[in-house]
């Protein structure tokens, strides 16, 4: 009998290696390398078609066949998670939900867990809690959880066994870090763990049509634990988001085989779990009875809907040291850039005070429209004069002073009139053309204020603002 080829793979990167040493070569940690026996091709399935075997494995399927094939999918019974999916739950699809503990994983996927009982096979398979703690934890949200099958069960082989007996349509795993497979040679969590879990159970979903969502441990920095290679096995990455001490709660999807990239989803965690937020722009519009020096609202574009962010800027009198640049929920080496384009094209220099901005409600904005509303609530506080609490602004600003368009600006206005907003400063390319407004268009019911310097907005918003208790600074204007 031929002695089995073994190779050495590293429990901290997945890398592997032909023989042991000290240091893994790839990661560069110490004693890290376990022994594994290499996986061998079964004799005559090369696909080279060598030696006159002809090919073997799946034949090639015409994509024009698949043209007509309906695809349905599961309603999950949350409309804010079916629209982070791109429309409900793909059969066969493996999704991985990670976020910090306690913030609702486990209470959101039991709800799912019990609205696809009703109609559908489902097995909830948790490594945590055995069967009666998750039944009292059911009772405690009042889920109706009759038809739902729990098992407590870390043996994967078990779980998939069992979830192909009752041919589930939805398979939940409690968490991804707790199960394990016997024929590898590693503690459950480890990384040649997670990653030959991950891939069984996506060999399992893809052959079963069963689909299955994974929970997933992160870790301190909010990543999800274990490889990236978890990331690229699955189709759909979920990241549960919420502000310290929030009863809010976000789902963000990171990467999504079967719908938009970065689209959000918005619950409120209450007595009952997680109930869906229908008006989002709510939880950030949360402002003070009466306009205050630095507070603006700004429309930003989250996946596939505008969403309305109250934004804050505080501007202090440095006491002792450097400034101090402090952004929360905005990229700090962008608000940098935003100071020096004020202190060149604005004349509004800050390098003796203390910056701090704030996005309201713990959300995390990517993208550049956040640029104007900075800007102009940097210059409010400044000069203590509070904008009107009815104007909106959104629009990025380029490093030599120019205002500049972002994408979807009619939706954005549209949204801000809905939301009563009566004034809107925005880039000039993204303000309607007066010959082709026509009735329900964004510029009936809200003034625009088309800019394309940032010197003008400055002006346009500080002209309506109204003075603080403060002593009263000047609009800052273009230098000549």
């Amino acid at each position: 009998m031929p002695r089995p080829i073994s190779v050495f793979v590293c429990s901290a990167c997945g890398g592997e290696t032909p023989k042991w040493q000290g240091q893994c070569p790839a990661c560069g940690e110490w004693n890290s390398l376990e022994q594994r026996a290499a996986r061998r091709p079964a004799p005559g399935k090369s696909g080279s078609g060598t030696g006159g075997a002809g090919p073997t494995g799946a034949a090639p399927v015409p994509l024009a066949a698949q043209e007509n094939l309906a695809l349905e999918r599961l309603a999950s019974g949350q409309g804010e998670l079916d629209r982070v999916l791109g429309g409900g739950i793909v059969p066969g699809s493996v999704t991985l939900l990670g976020g910090d503990p306690g913030i609702g994983k486990s209470t959101l996927l039991l709800q799912v867990a019990a609205h696809v009982a009703a109609d559908r096979g489902v097995v909830y398979a948790s490594g945590e809690e055995s069967v009666s703690q998750v039944a009292l934890r059911a009772r405690r949200l009042g889920v109706a959880a009759s038809t739902l099958e729990v098992l407590a069960e870390t043996d994967l082989q078990a779980i998939l066994a069992q979830a192909a007996a009752r041919r589930a349509a939805l398979l939940v795993v409690d968490s991804i870090q707790t199960v394990q497979l016997p024929t590898v040679a590693a503690s459950a969590g480890a990384v040649s763990q997670l990653r030959e879990c991950t891939a069984e159970l996506v060999r399992f979903a893809k052959t079963t049509a069963t689909a299955v969502i994974l929970i997933g441990h992160v870790t301190k920095e909010g990543a999800i634990a274990g490889p990236r290679v978890l990331e690229h096995l699955v189709d759909t990455v979920l990241y549960f988001e919420s502000e310290a001490g929030s009863r809010f709660r976000i789902v963000r999807a990171t990467k999504n085989r079967f719908g938009a990239v970065n689209e959000l989803g918005f619950f409120a965690m209450t007595e009952g779990g997680l109930k869906e937020v229908r008006n989002p722009s709510a939880i950030f519009l949360a402002r003070a009875p009466e306009p205050a020096a630095g507070s603006i609202v700004t429309v930003m574009r989250e996946g596939g809907r505008p969403l309305l962010i109250e934004l804050q800027a505080l501007v202090d009198r440095m006491r002792f040291g450097a400034p101090r640049r402090i952004a929360q929920g905005l990229d700090a080496n962008r608000l940098a850039m935003l100071l020096a384009v004020l202190s060149r094209h604005a004349g509004l220099s800050l390098q003796e005070h203390d910056v701090f901005v704030n996005a309201v409600g713990g959300v995390e904005i990517d993208e550049t429209a956040w640029d104007l509303p900075v800007v102009i609530a940097l210059a409010s506080s400044l000069a203590d004069r509070a904008v009107p609490g009815s104007l909106v602004s959104f629009g990025e600003i380029g490093l030599t002073g120019e205002v500049r368009p972002v994408a979807y600006g009619e939706e954005r206005l549209r949204e801000a009139q809905k939301q009563g907003f009566r004034v809107a400063v925005v880039p000039r390319e993204n303000a309607p053309r007066t010959s082709r407004v026509r009735p329900g268009q964004p510029s009936e019911g809200i003034e625009v204020i088309a800019v394309s310097r940032v010197s003008e907005a400055l002006e346009a918003a500080l002209s309506r603002s109204s003075p603080g208790s403060a002593p009263q600074i000047a609009p800052a204007r273009a230098r000549s």
